[in-house]
Protein backbone atom coordinates (compact mmCIF):
# COMPACT_ATOMS: atom_id res chain seq x y z
CA UNK A 1 0.00 0.00 0.00
CA UNK A 2 1.37 3.43 -1.01
CA UNK A 3 2.25 5.76 1.83
CA UNK A 4 0.35 8.98 2.11
CA UNK A 5 2.27 11.87 0.47
CA UNK A 6 3.95 14.13 3.00
CA UNK A 7 2.10 17.38 3.56
CA UNK A 8 4.32 20.36 2.68
CA UNK A 9 4.57 22.98 5.42
CA UNK A 10 3.15 26.40 4.55
CA UNK A 11 4.21 29.49 6.54
CA UNK A 12 2.21 32.69 6.31
CA UNK A 13 4.53 35.59 7.19
CA UNK A 14 3.28 38.95 8.46
CA UNK A 15 5.86 41.71 9.07
CA UNK A 16 5.16 44.96 10.88
CA UNK A 17 4.71 47.56 8.11
CA UNK A 18 8.05 49.37 8.48
CA UNK A 19 11.23 49.00 6.43
CA UNK A 20 13.29 47.78 9.39
CA UNK A 21 10.74 45.03 10.11
CA UNK A 22 9.97 43.95 6.53
CA UNK A 23 13.65 43.28 5.74
CA UNK A 24 14.34 40.63 8.41
CA UNK A 25 10.94 38.97 7.91
CA UNK A 26 11.64 38.56 4.20
CA UNK A 27 15.04 37.08 4.99
CA UNK A 28 13.43 34.62 7.40
CA UNK A 29 10.75 33.74 4.83
CA UNK A 30 13.41 33.02 2.20
CA UNK A 31 15.34 30.86 4.68
CA UNK A 32 12.18 28.87 5.47
CA UNK A 33 11.45 28.48 1.75
CA UNK A 34 14.94 27.04 1.26
CA UNK A 35 14.08 24.55 4.00
CA UNK A 36 11.05 23.25 2.10
CA UNK A 37 8.25 25.63 3.14
CA UNK A 38 5.63 27.19 0.93
CA UNK A 39 5.52 30.90 1.78
CA UNK A 40 2.76 33.49 1.70
CA UNK A 41 4.15 36.94 2.55
CA UNK A 42 1.62 39.58 3.63
CA UNK A 43 2.42 43.29 3.33
CA UNK A 44 0.10 46.24 3.82
CA UNK A 45 -1.32 47.58 0.57
CA UNK A 46 0.63 50.83 1.02
CA UNK A 47 3.97 49.04 1.32
CA UNK A 48 3.03 46.55 -1.42
CA UNK A 49 2.62 49.49 -3.81
CA UNK A 50 5.84 51.11 -2.59
CA UNK A 51 7.75 47.91 -3.31
CA UNK A 52 6.30 47.76 -6.82
CA UNK A 53 7.34 51.39 -7.35
CA UNK A 54 10.88 50.98 -6.02
CA UNK A 55 11.64 47.57 -7.52
CA UNK A 56 9.47 47.32 -10.64
CA UNK A 57 6.11 45.84 -11.59
CA UNK A 58 7.45 42.27 -11.74
CA UNK A 59 9.24 42.40 -8.39
CA UNK A 60 6.43 40.77 -6.38
CA UNK A 61 5.44 38.04 -8.78
CA UNK A 62 7.33 35.62 -6.58
CA UNK A 63 7.27 31.90 -7.34
CA UNK A 64 4.46 29.33 -7.26
CA UNK A 65 5.70 28.42 -3.78
CA UNK A 66 6.53 31.98 -2.63
CA UNK A 67 3.74 34.49 -3.14
CA UNK A 68 2.76 37.94 -1.92
CA UNK A 69 -0.58 39.13 -0.55
CA UNK A 70 -1.66 42.50 0.86
CA UNK A 71 -4.13 43.83 3.41
CA UNK A 72 -5.25 47.43 4.05
CA UNK A 73 -3.63 49.25 6.97
CA UNK A 74 -6.69 51.39 7.71
CA UNK A 75 -4.91 54.68 6.91
CA UNK A 76 -5.40 57.11 4.05
CA UNK A 77 -2.50 57.28 1.60
CA UNK A 78 -0.05 60.12 2.38
CA UNK A 79 0.74 62.72 -0.27
CA UNK A 80 4.38 61.68 -0.31
CA UNK A 81 4.33 58.01 -1.31
CA UNK A 82 8.01 57.67 -0.33
CA UNK A 83 7.50 58.99 3.20
CA UNK A 84 7.44 56.68 6.20
CA UNK A 85 4.05 56.44 7.85
CA UNK A 86 3.48 57.71 11.38
CA UNK A 87 4.35 54.82 13.72
CA UNK A 88 1.63 55.30 16.40
CA UNK A 89 -1.06 55.73 13.72
CA UNK A 90 -0.05 52.56 11.91
CA UNK A 91 0.21 50.60 15.16
CA UNK A 92 -3.26 51.70 16.26
CA UNK A 93 -5.09 51.00 13.00
CA UNK A 94 -3.33 47.68 12.40
CA UNK A 95 -4.13 46.52 15.92
CA UNK A 96 -7.76 47.63 15.86
CA UNK A 97 -8.83 47.20 12.23
CA UNK A 98 -6.82 44.47 10.50
CA UNK A 99 -7.77 41.19 12.17
CA UNK A 100 -10.67 40.46 9.80
CA UNK A 101 -8.55 41.29 6.73
CA UNK A 102 -5.77 39.03 8.00
CA UNK A 103 -8.22 36.17 8.59
CA UNK A 104 -9.57 36.67 5.06
CA UNK A 105 -6.06 36.21 3.65
CA UNK A 106 -5.63 32.97 5.60
CA UNK A 107 -8.98 31.67 4.32
CA UNK A 108 -8.09 32.67 0.76
CA UNK A 109 -4.68 31.00 0.63
CA UNK A 110 -6.01 27.88 2.38
CA UNK A 111 -8.35 27.38 -0.58
CA UNK A 112 -6.26 28.82 -3.41
CA UNK A 113 -2.90 27.26 -2.57
CA UNK A 114 -2.49 24.92 0.39
CA UNK A 115 -3.50 24.98 4.05
CA UNK A 116 -1.41 27.32 6.20
CA UNK A 117 0.43 25.16 8.73
CA UNK A 118 2.03 27.96 10.77
CA UNK A 119 1.98 31.73 11.05
CA UNK A 120 5.21 33.68 11.42
CA UNK A 121 4.35 37.17 12.56
CA UNK A 122 6.26 40.18 13.77
CA UNK A 123 6.16 40.38 17.57
CA UNK A 124 4.50 43.79 17.15
CA UNK A 125 1.64 42.36 15.10
CA UNK A 126 0.12 40.61 18.11
CA UNK A 127 -3.42 40.85 16.75
CA UNK A 128 -2.51 37.94 14.45
CA UNK A 129 -2.41 35.56 17.43
CA UNK A 130 -6.21 35.75 17.61
CA UNK A 131 -6.41 34.58 14.00
CA UNK A 132 -4.00 31.73 14.71
CA UNK A 133 -6.23 30.64 17.57
CA UNK A 134 -9.39 30.83 15.43
CA UNK A 135 -7.80 28.69 12.69
CA UNK A 136 -6.03 26.40 15.20
CA UNK A 137 -2.65 27.18 13.64
CA UNK A 138 0.55 27.51 15.71
CA UNK A 139 2.17 30.96 15.59
CA UNK A 140 5.83 31.87 15.85
CA UNK A 141 6.93 35.45 16.47
CA UNK A 142 9.94 37.28 15.04
CA UNK A 143 11.48 39.95 17.28
CA UNK A 144 13.17 42.26 14.78
CA UNK A 145 14.70 44.67 17.29
CA UNK A 146 17.75 44.18 19.48
CA UNK A 147 17.25 41.36 21.97
CA UNK A 148 18.24 43.60 24.87
CA UNK A 149 15.45 46.02 24.05
CA UNK A 150 12.82 43.36 24.81
CA UNK A 151 14.24 43.12 28.33
CA UNK A 152 13.90 46.92 28.56
CA UNK A 153 10.36 47.03 27.17
CA UNK A 154 9.45 44.56 29.89
CA UNK A 155 10.53 47.16 32.46
CA UNK A 156 7.80 49.61 31.40
CA UNK A 157 5.31 48.50 34.10
CA UNK A 158 8.03 48.69 36.75
CA UNK A 159 9.14 52.15 35.65
CA UNK A 160 5.54 53.37 35.82
CA UNK A 161 4.89 51.71 39.20
CA UNK A 162 8.05 53.18 40.72
CA UNK A 163 7.16 56.66 39.42
CA UNK A 164 10.44 56.85 37.49
CA UNK A 165 8.44 57.48 34.31
CA UNK A 166 6.83 59.37 32.69
CA UNK A 167 9.07 62.41 33.01
CA UNK A 168 7.62 65.22 35.14
CA UNK A 169 8.24 67.96 32.55
CA UNK A 170 10.48 68.61 29.49
CA UNK A 171 13.35 69.86 31.67
CA UNK A 172 13.93 66.27 32.82
CA UNK A 173 15.24 65.42 29.35
CA UNK A 174 18.19 67.81 29.73
CA UNK A 175 18.73 68.24 33.49
CA UNK A 176 20.57 64.95 34.07
CA UNK A 177 17.58 62.96 35.35
CA UNK A 178 17.80 60.51 32.46
CA UNK A 179 21.34 59.61 33.57
CA UNK A 180 19.82 57.79 36.56
CA UNK A 181 21.28 54.26 36.67
CA UNK A 182 18.79 51.40 37.03
CA UNK A 183 19.76 48.42 39.19
CA UNK A 184 16.88 46.08 38.39
CA UNK A 185 17.19 45.41 34.64
CA UNK A 186 18.37 41.81 34.01
CA UNK A 187 21.66 41.47 32.06
CA UNK A 188 21.95 45.27 31.79
CA UNK A 189 24.17 46.34 34.68
CA UNK A 190 24.78 50.09 34.53
CA UNK A 191 21.99 50.91 32.09
CA UNK A 192 20.45 54.38 32.51
CA UNK A 193 16.93 55.72 32.10
CA UNK A 194 18.06 57.39 28.86
CA UNK A 195 18.94 53.96 27.42
CA UNK A 196 15.41 52.56 27.88
CA UNK A 197 13.22 52.78 24.74
CA UNK A 198 11.85 56.32 25.10
CA UNK A 199 8.09 55.86 24.53
CA UNK A 200 7.64 55.54 28.31
CA UNK A 201 8.85 59.11 28.80
CA UNK A 202 5.58 60.43 27.28
CA UNK A 203 7.62 63.29 25.80
CA UNK A 204 6.11 63.10 22.30
CA UNK A 205 2.54 62.81 20.98
CA UNK A 206 1.55 59.16 20.77
CA UNK A 207 4.06 57.96 23.38
CA UNK A 208 1.42 57.12 26.00
CA UNK A 209 -0.47 55.02 23.46
CA UNK A 210 2.75 53.34 22.28
CA UNK A 211 3.66 52.45 25.87
CA UNK A 212 0.31 50.72 26.40
CA UNK A 213 0.60 49.12 22.95
CA UNK A 214 4.06 47.69 23.69
CA UNK A 215 2.85 46.23 26.98
CA UNK A 216 -0.14 44.67 25.18
CA UNK A 217 2.08 43.05 22.54
CA UNK A 218 4.39 41.71 25.26
CA UNK A 219 1.47 40.09 27.07
CA UNK A 220 0.04 38.60 23.88
CA UNK A 221 3.43 37.15 22.91
CA UNK A 222 3.33 34.78 25.87
CA UNK A 223 0.80 32.61 23.99
CA UNK A 224 3.07 32.12 20.96
CA UNK A 225 4.78 28.80 20.20
CA UNK A 226 8.28 30.34 20.15
CA UNK A 227 10.07 33.62 19.53
CA UNK A 228 12.81 34.04 16.93
CA UNK A 229 15.57 36.65 17.26
CA UNK A 230 17.90 38.13 14.65
CA UNK A 231 20.97 37.61 16.81
CA UNK A 232 23.36 34.81 17.77
CA UNK A 233 24.11 33.07 21.03
CA UNK A 234 27.69 34.30 21.29
CA UNK A 235 26.40 37.89 21.22
CA UNK A 236 23.19 37.68 23.27
CA UNK A 237 23.04 34.36 25.15
CA UNK A 238 22.53 36.05 28.54
CA UNK A 239 19.63 38.12 27.18
CA UNK A 240 18.00 35.16 25.42
CA UNK A 241 18.17 33.12 28.64
CA UNK A 242 16.57 35.96 30.59
CA UNK A 243 13.82 36.46 28.00
CA UNK A 244 13.13 32.71 27.86
CA UNK A 245 12.24 32.81 31.56
CA UNK A 246 9.36 35.18 30.73
CA UNK A 247 8.27 34.17 27.23
CA UNK A 248 7.96 30.96 25.19
CA UNK A 249 11.24 29.37 23.99
CA UNK A 250 13.55 31.96 22.41
CA UNK A 251 15.99 31.17 19.59
CA UNK A 252 18.71 33.32 18.06
CA UNK A 253 19.20 32.45 14.39
CA UNK A 254 21.09 35.50 13.22
CA UNK A 255 22.63 37.43 11.76
CA UNK A 256 19.86 36.72 9.23
CA UNK A 257 21.86 38.41 6.47
CA UNK A 258 24.65 35.84 6.92
CA UNK A 259 22.23 32.91 7.22
CA UNK A 260 20.43 34.06 4.07
CA UNK A 261 23.70 34.22 2.14
CA UNK A 262 24.61 30.74 3.37
CA UNK A 263 21.48 28.73 2.64
CA UNK A 264 18.97 30.62 0.44
CA UNK A 265 18.84 29.30 -3.12
CA UNK A 266 19.42 31.59 -6.10
CA UNK A 267 15.82 31.36 -7.31
CA UNK A 268 14.92 33.86 -4.57
CA UNK A 269 17.77 36.27 -5.25
CA UNK A 270 15.48 38.77 -6.99
CA UNK A 271 13.10 39.04 -4.03
CA UNK A 272 14.11 42.20 -2.17
CA UNK A 273 12.28 44.51 0.21
CA UNK A 274 13.67 48.04 -0.05
CA UNK A 275 10.86 50.59 -0.10
CA UNK A 276 13.21 53.18 -1.64
CA UNK A 277 14.92 52.79 -4.99
CA UNK A 278 18.53 51.77 -4.41
CA UNK A 279 21.50 53.56 -5.96
CA UNK A 280 23.93 50.74 -6.65
CA UNK A 281 26.41 53.05 -8.43
CA UNK A 282 27.74 54.06 -5.03
CA UNK A 283 29.53 50.68 -4.97
CA UNK A 284 31.55 51.72 -8.03
CA UNK A 285 32.42 54.97 -6.25
CA UNK A 286 33.59 52.98 -3.22
CA UNK A 287 35.79 50.88 -5.51
CA UNK A 288 37.91 54.01 -6.12
CA UNK A 289 38.64 54.52 -2.40
CA UNK A 290 41.44 53.08 -0.26
CA UNK A 291 40.70 50.33 2.30
CA UNK A 292 39.00 51.54 5.51
CA UNK A 293 39.08 55.18 4.30
CA UNK A 294 35.35 55.98 3.97
CA UNK A 295 32.78 56.68 6.67
CA UNK A 296 29.29 55.48 5.80
CA UNK A 297 26.39 57.57 7.15
CA UNK A 298 22.79 56.33 7.23
CA UNK A 299 20.10 57.16 9.79
CA UNK A 300 17.66 54.50 8.60
CA UNK A 301 14.14 54.63 7.23
CA UNK A 302 12.24 56.47 9.99
CA UNK A 303 14.65 58.77 11.89
CA UNK A 304 14.15 62.48 11.22
CA UNK A 305 16.21 65.50 12.26
CA UNK A 306 16.03 69.28 12.29
CA UNK A 307 17.69 71.39 9.57
CA UNK A 308 20.24 72.54 12.18
CA UNK A 309 21.14 68.95 13.12
CA UNK A 310 21.68 68.13 9.43
CA UNK A 311 24.03 71.11 9.06
CA UNK A 312 25.96 70.23 12.25
CA UNK A 313 26.44 66.66 11.04
CA UNK A 314 27.45 67.93 7.61
CA UNK A 315 30.12 70.36 8.81
CA UNK A 316 31.44 67.87 11.36
CA UNK A 317 31.90 65.25 8.68
CA UNK A 318 33.43 67.82 6.33
CA UNK A 319 35.94 69.02 8.97
CA UNK A 320 37.07 65.44 9.62
CA UNK A 321 38.61 65.43 6.11
CA UNK A 322 37.56 61.80 5.56
CA UNK A 323 35.73 60.55 2.49
CA UNK A 324 32.09 59.76 3.13
CA UNK A 325 29.05 58.05 1.64
CA UNK A 326 25.90 59.66 3.07
CA UNK A 327 22.37 58.36 2.61
CA UNK A 328 19.95 61.30 2.77
CA UNK A 329 16.27 60.39 2.35
CA UNK A 330 13.91 63.00 0.93
CA UNK A 331 11.99 63.00 4.25
CA UNK A 332 15.03 63.01 6.56
CA UNK A 333 14.59 66.64 7.64
CA UNK A 334 11.46 67.67 9.53
CA UNK A 335 9.20 69.82 7.37
CA UNK A 336 11.94 70.85 4.90
CA UNK A 337 13.91 69.47 2.00
CA UNK A 338 17.05 67.54 2.97
CA UNK A 339 19.61 69.89 1.39
CA UNK A 340 23.10 70.67 2.70
CA UNK A 341 24.61 74.17 2.37
CA UNK A 342 26.15 74.87 -1.06
CA UNK A 343 29.53 75.83 0.45
CA UNK A 344 29.68 72.50 2.30
CA UNK A 345 28.91 70.56 -0.87
CA UNK A 346 31.59 72.52 -2.74
CA UNK A 347 34.19 71.84 -0.05
CA UNK A 348 33.52 68.07 -0.01
CA UNK A 349 32.81 67.54 -3.70
CA UNK A 350 35.96 65.46 -4.28
CA UNK A 351 35.48 63.15 -1.28
CA UNK A 352 31.78 62.92 -0.54
CA UNK A 353 28.89 61.12 -2.20
CA UNK A 354 25.24 61.75 -1.33
CA UNK A 355 22.54 59.25 -2.40
CA UNK A 356 18.92 58.69 -1.37
CA UNK A 357 19.20 54.94 -0.65
CA UNK A 358 21.70 52.14 -1.16
CA UNK A 359 22.24 48.37 -0.87
CA UNK A 360 23.47 48.64 2.72
CA UNK A 361 24.69 45.09 3.22
CA UNK A 362 26.97 45.39 0.19
CA UNK A 363 28.16 48.81 1.32
CA UNK A 364 29.09 47.63 4.82
CA UNK A 365 31.00 44.67 3.39
CA UNK A 366 32.99 46.92 1.05
CA UNK A 367 36.69 47.06 2.01
CA UNK A 368 36.77 50.85 1.72
CA UNK A 369 34.31 51.32 4.62
CA UNK A 370 36.12 52.15 7.85
CA UNK A 371 33.22 53.22 10.06
CA UNK A 372 29.46 53.69 10.25
CA UNK A 373 27.58 56.72 11.62
CA UNK A 374 24.19 55.18 12.39
CA UNK A 375 20.89 55.62 14.23
CA UNK A 376 21.47 52.16 15.77
CA UNK A 377 18.40 50.47 14.36
CA UNK A 378 18.87 46.75 14.88
CA UNK A 379 19.25 45.78 11.22
CA UNK A 380 22.00 48.37 10.79
CA UNK A 381 23.62 47.27 14.05
CA UNK A 382 23.69 43.54 13.33
CA UNK A 383 24.77 44.11 9.71
CA UNK A 384 27.61 46.34 10.90
CA UNK A 385 28.70 43.77 13.49
CA UNK A 386 28.57 40.94 10.94
CA UNK A 387 30.73 43.07 8.61
CA UNK A 388 33.25 43.97 11.32
CA UNK A 389 32.58 47.72 11.06
CA UNK A 390 32.72 49.93 14.21
CA UNK A 391 30.07 52.61 14.75
CA UNK A 392 29.20 56.08 15.96
CA UNK A 393 25.66 55.94 17.31
CA UNK A 394 23.00 58.68 17.24
CA UNK A 395 19.84 56.91 18.49
CA UNK A 396 16.41 58.55 18.40
CA UNK A 397 13.53 56.15 19.10
CA UNK A 398 12.27 52.60 19.50
CA UNK A 399 15.02 50.14 20.43
CA UNK A 400 17.82 52.41 19.22
CA UNK A 401 18.86 53.79 22.62
CA UNK A 402 19.20 50.29 24.03
CA UNK A 403 21.09 49.04 20.97
CA UNK A 404 23.45 51.99 21.34
CA UNK A 405 24.05 51.21 25.02
CA UNK A 406 24.90 47.53 24.48
CA UNK A 407 27.17 48.36 21.53
CA UNK A 408 29.06 50.94 23.60
CA UNK A 409 29.07 49.23 27.00
CA UNK A 410 28.80 45.44 26.51
CA UNK A 411 30.44 44.84 23.15
CA UNK A 412 32.78 47.82 22.74
CA UNK A 413 32.02 48.39 19.06
CA UNK A 414 30.48 51.89 19.15
CA UNK A 415 30.70 55.42 20.56
CA UNK A 416 27.62 57.53 21.30
CA UNK A 417 27.09 61.09 20.08
CA UNK A 418 24.86 63.45 22.03
CA UNK A 419 21.38 64.16 20.68
CA UNK A 420 22.27 67.86 20.70
CA UNK A 421 24.60 67.54 17.72
CA UNK A 422 27.60 69.87 17.46
CA UNK A 423 29.90 69.83 14.45
CA UNK A 424 33.09 69.80 16.57
CA UNK A 425 31.86 66.71 18.45
CA UNK A 426 31.04 65.00 15.13
CA UNK A 427 34.50 65.82 13.77
CA UNK A 428 36.30 64.50 16.87
CA UNK A 429 34.30 61.26 16.92
CA UNK A 430 34.78 60.61 13.20
CA UNK A 431 38.55 61.14 13.48
CA UNK A 432 38.67 58.87 16.55
CA UNK A 433 36.54 56.21 14.87
CA UNK A 434 38.60 56.14 11.69
CA UNK A 435 42.11 56.28 13.14
CA UNK A 436 42.16 56.83 16.90
CA UNK A 437 43.24 54.48 19.67
CA UNK A 438 39.64 53.84 20.78
CA UNK A 439 38.50 53.49 17.18
CA UNK A 440 41.15 50.86 16.53
CA UNK A 441 40.12 48.96 19.67
CA UNK A 442 36.49 49.05 18.53
CA UNK A 443 37.54 47.80 15.10
CA UNK A 444 39.35 44.89 16.74
CA UNK A 445 36.25 44.04 18.82
CA UNK A 446 34.03 44.28 15.75
CA UNK A 447 36.34 41.95 13.80
CA UNK A 448 36.15 39.42 16.65
CA UNK A 449 32.34 39.53 16.68
CA UNK A 450 32.27 39.24 12.89
CA UNK A 451 34.24 36.00 13.13
CA UNK A 452 31.86 34.62 15.78
CA UNK A 453 28.82 35.64 13.71
CA UNK A 454 30.21 33.83 10.67
CA UNK A 455 30.88 30.68 12.69
CA UNK A 456 27.33 30.77 14.10
CA UNK A 457 25.83 30.87 10.60
CA UNK A 458 28.22 28.84 8.45
CA UNK A 459 29.44 25.95 10.59
CA UNK A 460 27.05 22.94 10.69
CA UNK A 461 27.37 23.07 14.47
CA UNK A 462 27.17 26.86 14.64
CA UNK A 463 24.69 28.12 17.21
CA UNK A 464 22.37 29.80 14.70
CA UNK A 465 22.38 26.79 12.38
CA UNK A 466 21.51 24.51 15.31
CA UNK A 467 18.77 26.87 16.52
CA UNK A 468 17.33 27.11 13.02
CA UNK A 469 16.98 23.33 12.87
CA UNK A 470 15.17 23.40 16.22
CA UNK A 471 12.73 26.00 14.89
CA UNK A 472 12.19 24.04 11.66
CA UNK A 473 11.48 20.88 13.65
CA UNK A 474 9.01 22.77 15.83
CA UNK A 475 7.22 24.21 12.78
CA UNK A 476 7.19 20.92 10.89
CA UNK A 477 5.68 19.15 13.90
CA UNK A 478 2.52 21.15 13.23
CA UNK A 479 2.03 19.51 9.82
CA UNK A 480 1.80 15.94 11.10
Amino acid sequence: MDSKPEKKPHALCMPAPYQGHINPMLKLAKILHSKGFDITFVNTEFNHQRLLKSRGSDSLRGLPSFRFEAIPDGLSTPENHDASQDVPSVAKTMDEDCLDSFKSVIAKVNVTYSPVTCIVSDFHMGFTLAAAKDFNIPEFLLWTCGAGSLICFDQYPILLEKGLMPIKDPSFIVNGYLDTVLDFVPTMSGIRLKDIPPFVRYSNPGDEYMTRWVMLQSERAKSASAIIFNTFDELDRDVLDAVSSIYPPCYGIGPLNLLENKIVDKTLASLKSNLWKEDAECLSWLDTKAPSSVIYINFGSITVMTPQQLVEFGWGIAKSNYSFLWIIRSDLVIGESSILPAELLKETNDRGLLVSWCPQEQVLKHPSIGGFLTHSGWNSTIESISSGVPMISWPSTGDQQTNCWVCCNKWGVAMEIDNDVKSDDVRKLVVELMNGEKGNEMRKNAADLKKKAEEACTSPLGSSMVNLEKIIHHMNASTT
